[in-house]
């Protein structure tokens, strides 16, 4: 449930705004009907800095998490490429008859990757990635037949060649797969929430500093979009795009 929530950034800066801005108000409702001293007061400050800065840190953590993992992506769709460009160039190890029909699959196959990385549907995913198993076989089968009728050094260039393709693509597929774990987004929710609640429990005027209240589960809930976005492939703004990907399809063309 939280990994397909955390699909769309903007809904999870609505909730989390949502319920902070509501364990606020459940904080203010408490301070209003238990009295307390002005030293239960200074204890609640001290408790209230120390879950913040907690707070602080379980957000850079995520945020590391999200730009590693963000950063991983692009590397390996760089990778793709230069793998895909590497067994283009030798198919003319094979003999060929052989080589043009790898190179035919090839730009086919080129362009299911580059409509992998730039799909946004759940549905045209699972085509695409029906569309790639079937290329791969088709790849796969391509260079194997010449690789078994001359196993030569040279013939098992190309063979590799097309290895280091299908690996790169399984490779970038784990990489999204790889998403922030749900252990640590419940933490920061959890702590979030305990934030606020203090937060709203030492506010003496909660008609006068009412704009303030605010602030906290703002800022909070921002830095929980940002986290998402970035962790996010395909939800949000902050996208990898095919740019390795599309410009060796137009060397290619």
């Amino acid at each position: 449930m939280m990994s397909s929530v955390t699909d769309y950034p903007f809904l999870v800066f609505i909730l989390s705004f949502f319920v902070m801005s509501l364990a606020t108000w459940a904080g203010t409702l408490i301070r209003k009907r238990r009295h307390h001293d002005q030293e239960v007061r200074e204890d609640s400050g001290v408790i209230l800095g120390a879950s913040l800065t907690l707070l602080g840190l379980l957000i850079g953590f995520s945020f590391s998490m999200a730009i590693s993992r963000y950063d991983q992506r692009k590397g390996l769709e760089a990778a793709e490429a230069n793998a895909i460009g590497t067994e283009y160039v030798r198919a003319d190890l094979l003999p060929a008859a052989d080589a043009a029909k790898v190179r035919a699959l090839l730009k086919s196959y080129l362009d299911q990757r580059i409509q992998f990385y730039s799909a946004r549907d759940a549905d045209e995913t699972r085509l695409i990635n029906g569309r790639t198993a079937q290329l791969q076989s088709e790849l796969w089968t391509a260079v194997l037949a010449p690789a078994a009728a001359r196993p030569t050094p040279i013939v098992a260039l190309a063979v590799a060649g097309m290895n280091d393709v299908l690996n790169s693509q399984a490779y970038a597929q784990a990489a999204w797969w790889n998403r922030i774990p749900l252990a640590a987004w419940v933490l920061m929710t959890a702590m979030a929430i305990c934030c606020s609640l203090l937060g709203g429990y030492r506010v003496r005027d909660p008609g006068a500093e009412g704009p303030l209240l605010a602030v906290l589960p703002f800022v909070v809930s921002l830095s929980f979009l940002f986290i998402a976005d970035i962790d996010s492939p395909r939800g949000g703004v902050i996208l990898v795009q095919p740019q390795n990907l599309q410009s060796l399809a137009d060397s290619l063309r």
